[in-house]
């Protein structure tokens, strides 16, 4: 069985790579990349795919028999399209299941609900594809918080408009173990899993912080309009917004819903002690 994974460059993808490779042997996975030679570190063969071209996934899903495809970071009124050309392609080759990286979110109240839209519309597309499929929808990476943490040691505080509402974070590496199980095993199929771990405050993450890293953050909420005010001032208007719509999302409660990771992965979620606690470890200078 041939297994392909689309944006292997990128790090949800590396890591998937990775874990797939563990598990069913280097010779049996395929990397795609939009510019291959970022993901020619994988160990494994490496096809060119841009999410914008339909030919270049007509060639590089040849002799292919399960697709991973992670959701593309572009606008969404362009992704919609964009993973089309994946799931034509597929069709057209023979391709016999689709696994999709989705997200868990607000389809309808906050600046991050068009991406969220976005991608369950690419969901209903899979469903209605033909082909056998699973899909994964995401929880928030904790990763960006802690690559962000010598900002938080300046500030003194995490501050964003999530309130005291909870967040079911997860890892590109906790990810990389469950969709390696959902390409490889067909239990799996016609099931959409939410995969996040336990759903925690952000003062409840300022506490796992501070205990891993030796520090004394304190959690700020600021409201949703000030936060975005911020957020876009750093960030650009596009991601700024999208930012502060995913935190006005855990607010709301949006990502304080039932985990599913562990009949995904067939173990359960690494709790965020541990995770933070490895982070530290892989991200230390000599």
């Amino acid at each position: 069985m041939k297994i392909a994974v689309t944006s292997a460059s990128g790090q949800l993808g590396a890591s998937i790579v990775g874990h797939l490779i563990n598990k069913v042997g280097k010779d049996n996975v395929v990397g795609i990349a939009r510019t291959p030679e970022k993901a020619s570190n994988l160990g494994v063969e490496i096809r060119k795919g841009d999410y914008n071209s339909r030919p270049d996934f007509d060639a590089a899903l040849k002799n292919i028999d399960v697709v991973l495809l992670v959701s593309g970071m572009d606008a969404p009124e362009k992704r919609i399209q964009q993973h089309r050309n994946v799931i034509e392609a597929a069709k057209q080759n023979g391709v016999q299941k689709i696994v999709y990286t989705s997200i868990i979110g607000d389809e309808k109240q906050t600046a991050f609900s068009p991406v969220v839209k976005s991608n369950r519309q690419t969901e209903q597309d899979i469903i209605e594809s033909g082909l056998e499929w699973a899909i994964g929808r995401n929880g928030i990476y904790i990763e960006p918080d802690l690559e962000y943490i010598d900002h938080y040691a300046k500030d003194g505080e995490i501050k964003n408009c999530a309130g005291n509402g909870k967040c079911g974070y997860t890892s590109r590496g906790e990810l990389g173990y469950a969709y390696a199980q959902m390409l490889s095993e067909n239990d799996h199929n016609g099931h959409i899993y939410n995969l996040m771990g336990e759903a925690i405050t952000q003062l409840k993450l300022a506490e796992l912080i501070n205990e891993v890293y030796g520090l004394d953050l304190q959690y700020n909420s600021l409201s949703v309009e000030d936060y975005a005010e911020e957020r876009k001032a750093e960030l650009g208007e596009f991601m700024g917004t999208i930012i502060a719509g995913i935190y006005e999302g855990i607010r709301n409660g949006s990502n304080d819903i039932e985990s599913n990771y562990e009949l995904a992965a067939g173990r359960p979620h690494k709790d965020h002690l541990e995770v933070i606690e490895a982070f530290k470890r892989d991200n230390q200078t000599s």
